[in-house]
């Protein structure tokens, strides 16, 4: 792990060196998180940066990213271990006739037959590793519950080998895009923080940090756009963060240095994916009335 002192300068330092801008108190809700070694619950709306801060850490501290993409009907096999049932097999063909059944069993739920997933190997890391619960919304309650131990204790229990301890505590980010209400056990247990989509004059940074070579009118226009487009309560999948920077990339791609009708028209498919919202976008706003609209000196 770089031996980088984790303080809120530096955290601020190494974040807008890696593009990714943003203001004190996420910053000081971060080094908060680190200091204390307590997990950070990121929430907020879909792309708005919370997966890509987990991203982040894992390069400021020169440290690998484990993640655990979280969805409906998740278990505790699938986020801690499984045994390696073939192995097992075949080493019972191998000792059927040779070895005693009570050290066979013993050897076959040893950790040579042990399939780590991503909480297990966070936990068995030499190093300090981040450990990302991407999504954990999507979950059901008694994974929550079982989540619990991991975050309070930072270890996990495996009936046939023990109690298992962190070697390193892991930095451990969780993000959930509010689909459902999280239980208080799961919060008390981490530091809350809150993400929603940036400032124009906060968009037109990370614009101008991740694309060097745009334009200073083309990106003041594309983050009014983007803000105006997330504005639209019709259109139901607002642009991410990530898709604003895929628009800006395009329109410096084709020579743009200006967001003008011809151009909203040819690009708005990587804004927008879905026809619902195109036709929102269409009925709503219209390219003619973006471009007037981000071409206007207060909006």
């Amino acid at each position: 792990m770089k031996k980088l002192e984790a303080t809120i300068a530096n955290l601020r330092k190494t974040f807008t060196d890696l593009g990714y801008i943003t203001d004190e108190e996420v910053l000081t809700t971060v080094y908060l998180s680190l200091k204390l070694e307590k997990p950070l619950l990121i929430e907020g709306a879909p792309g708005v940066g919370k997966t890509e801060l987990a991203k982040v850490l894992s390069q400021v501290f020169d440290t690998d990213l484990i993640r655990l993409q979280c969805y409906e009907g998740l278990d505790e096999n699938k986020a801690l271990y499984e045994w390696n049932y073939q192995r097992q097999l075949l080493k019972i063909q191998i000792s059927k006739e040779t070895a005693c059944v009570e050290d066979l069993e013993q050897d076959l739920f040893s950790e040579e037959y042990l399939l780590e997933r991503p909480l297990l190997k966070a936990i068995q890391s030499e190093k300090k590793v981040v450990l990302l619960i991407d999504e954990v919304d999507k979950t059901d309650e008694e994974f929550e519950a079982f989540l619990f131990e991991v975050l309070s204790d930072f270890q996990v229990s495996v009936p046939e080998l023990g109690t298992i301890k962190a070697r390193q505590i892991p930095m451990v980010v969780l993000t959930s895009n509010n689909e459902r209400e999280l239980s208080d056990g799961l919060k008390r247990r981490c530091i809350y923080l809150y993400l929603d989509y940036p400032t124009v004059d906060r968009e037109i940074e990370i614009i101008r940090a991740r694309i060097p070579d745009i334009g200073d009118k083309l990106s003041l226009e594309i983050a009014k756009a983007v803000s105006l487009i997330r504005s639209d309560q019709d259109i139901k999948k607002k642009p991410s963060i990530a898709e604003t920077l895929d628009w800006g990339r395009a329109l410096v791609t084709m020579e743009k240095d200006r967001l003008t009708k011809n151009a909203v028209d040819q690009t708005l498919n990587l804004l927008l994916k879905t026809k619902s919202d195109i036709d929102a976008f269409k009925s709503n706003i219209g390219a003619v009335r973006l471009e007037e609209y981000v071409r206007t000196e207060k909006s």
